[in-house]
């Protein structure tokens, strides 16, 4: 093993290292590209390669894609749909396990995940169910779900443009490392699916923890504000019982009463039938008061025009404020102070520390220190920072209107992205960025929020491992690794090797990142078959399967550390549910990958 080889390893290490710290992957794989590019073992334009490869390029169109997909509520309205009426823990669990990896083999794991933490969370709350029995789950199914297809996760796609690069640069192994076509993966992903949800349903749902959320336990100090919500003639709660709705047992909201021509009905019955331009009064924390005004159709009362200006609507969001002695509007009521004509904001609910509010919002007299729910514009917060008519305290996290006006069309072009990949009409990467041109074209998402939607710590770091991959075979390194494991395990069969390259991957991955352990060990892959004489694809195949199958640790899937803090899940939680189901996976992915893609 020569010096680059060992300068290779020792840059490697330092990466493992630093990303078991918890440094940025993106900084840490950007340092060592450049190490290695400093020292002379790969040119500069090697180490850059990675920035123009069509996977990385794809990925960032799939972030777009799923983007306008949560801005338009479709995997929302999805969601609602299929989870709605499910009461029970184990039947909503089976339920996920029907959806989320049937999306996830579409879309990429992250979004997906982010869309339905808060769909998840809130029928925890409701049902009195501990979130850490559903979330480590979610995470786990859209990892299985993402082994199907070849866009179903970003590490498939990192594999795939590995495996073209390696037919560019070494013609003699096109034969065998040709690219993926949208299914192949199935033909292993879709056993090996299935099995790891049959290990949730019926054994690692009794591994998980019971513990409780922790904005469950900051409830009782939230701040409880007055709102009255108007049920328009649209609503799809119309005609419905207050108990049909899901309007009785809301975490941490009450109905205080309902008021129809006039007339207000309190306490409110469960049996009381909706009609259109009822007044809804409710009581409670901002977090329910915010997934109530996503149910299509139920208004602020306040705001007239809240329905009027859909497109508009959607780059408004809430803000908190607190009223000061200054404000030329105390000692007015809402309605007269026309909070509207003079700060271009309206006052959805009302707090009053101390205080239980009733009646209607427009009828409260502001006094100094209420605070204010403000359905304010994107820009409100900095135009207002220094106002001193009130103190800003901040902004409501997922608080902007969805484009449920756009929701058929986002779906339509999603159909559309998944025929064009399938058909392989165009490629792939076209494929991806005409369907999220199309999204921004027809106003889905804005420009902005399409910028904003990219992750590009995880695209830097995914270019940066192309490069360091390369280097890893540049120096030599990769192929001597390769001769230890080959020596190692060549005379227990091709089996043993298959084996080894699967829990050297699964050892990668559960210490870095997904997408790093992929275009890190894939070398070491290509470079143990030509050792042993045989065909590379089931070992590369073995890299996919084994990069994606990270269920020991939070920190080496990002959907895995996404519902870390949010179910308040422990270390030990993801070894005890996880663990397990690597080994299982393992197995199945040694026994399965040659009979799909024989030696």
């Amino acid at each position: 093993m020569g010096w680059e080889a060992i300068f290779c390893l020792l840059v490697l290490g330092l990466v493992i290292a630093g990303l078991i710290r918890n440094i940025s992957p993106d900084a840490l794989l950007l340092g060592a590209v450049v190490l290695v590019t400093l020292v002379g073992i790969i040119t500069p334009e090697q180490a850059l390669s990675g920035f123009s490869n069509t996977a990385m390029l794809t990925v960032a169109a799939l972030y777009v894609i799923a983007a306008a997909l949560r801005e338009t509520g479709a995997l929302e309205e999805l969601g609602r749909r299929l989870f709605g009426r499910v009461k029970d823990e184990r039947a909503f669990l089976t339920r996920m396990a029907g959806l989320l990896p049937a999306l996830s083999a579409f879309l990429n794991n992250t979004p997906i995940v982010a869309m339905f933490i808060p769909i998840i969370s809130d029928w925890c709350r409701k049902h009195r169910v501990a979130p850490s029995r559903l979330l480590l789950p979610l995470s786990y199914l859209c990892i299985l779900g993402g082994t199907c297809t070849l866009i179903g996760t970003s590490t498939n796609l990192v594999v795939n443009g590995l495996m073209e690069e390696t037919c560019r640069m070494s013609p003699a192994s096109a034969e065998n490392l040709y690219p993926m076509s949208f299914f192949e993966l199935g033909r292993v992903g879709l056993p090996y699916a299935i099995i790891g949800i049959i290990y949730l349903i019926f054994v690692g749902r009794h591994l998980l923890p019971r513990r409780r959320e922790p904005m469950e336990e900051l409830m009782s100090s939230s701040r409880e504000y007055l709102v009255n919500l108007l049920v328009k003639p649209q609503c799809r709660l119309l005609g419905q019982t207050i108990e049909q709705a899901g309007l009785r047992h809301l975490p941490g909201l009450f109905l205080v009463e309902v008021t129809r021509q006039e007339q207000t009905m309190s306490p409110v019955s469960p049996d009381y039938k909706l009609l259109a331009e009822d007044v809804l009064t409710f009581t409670g924390v901002v977090n329910t008061i915010v997934d109530l005004e996503k149910i299509p159709g139920l208004v602020p009362a306040e705001d007239t025009t809240y329905e009027a200006e859909a497109a508009k609507r959607s780059r408004r969001m809430l803000c908190e404020a607190v009223v000061s002695p200054n404000c030329p509007s105390v000692g007015k009521t809402i309605r007269d102070a026309d909070f509207r004509a003079h700060y271009n904001a309206v006052i959805v609910a009302v707090h009053r520390g101390g205080q239980r509010l009733t009646g209607k919002v427009g009828d409260i007299v502001l006094r100094p220190g209420d605070t204010l729910l403000l359905r304010a514009g994107v820009h409100f917060r900095r135009a207002n920072r220094n106002n001193p008519d009130f103190l800003l305290v901040g902004i409501v996290e997922g608080s902007r209107p969805l484009r449920y006006d756009k929701t058929i069309l986002s779906l339509f072009l999603l159909c559309l992205l998944i025929v064009l990949m399938v058909t392989g009409i165009v490629k792939i990467v076209v494929a991806a960025f005409l369907i999220a041109g199309l999204m921004v074209a027809v106003r889905c998402i804005s420009i902005t929020d399409a910028r904003q939607s990219v992750d590009w710590r995880t695209l830097i770091a995914i270019a940066a491992a192309f490069g360091m991959a390369k280097a890893l075979v540049e120096s030599g390194c990769a192929e001597a690794i390769a001769k230890l494991i080959v020596g190692a395990t060549e005379s227990l069969g091709p089996y043993a090797v298959l084996a080894a390259v699967y829990l050297m991957t699964s050892i990668f991955t559960e210490t870095i990142t997904n997408n790093a352990a992929a275009a890190l060990v894939f070398p070491f892959a290509v470079a143990i078959a030509m050792q042993m004489g045989v065909s590379p694809r089931p070992f590369v195949m073995a890299v996919a399967f084994a990069a994606s199958a990270s269920f020991i640790t939070p920190l080496g899937y990002q959907t895995n550390l996404m519902v870390y803090g949010p179910g308040g899940y422990r270390v030990t939680d993801f070894v005890k549910v996880g663990l397990p189901l690597n080994i299982l996976l393992m197995f199945c992915a040694t026994v399965l990958i040659p009979w799909a893609w024989p030696f």
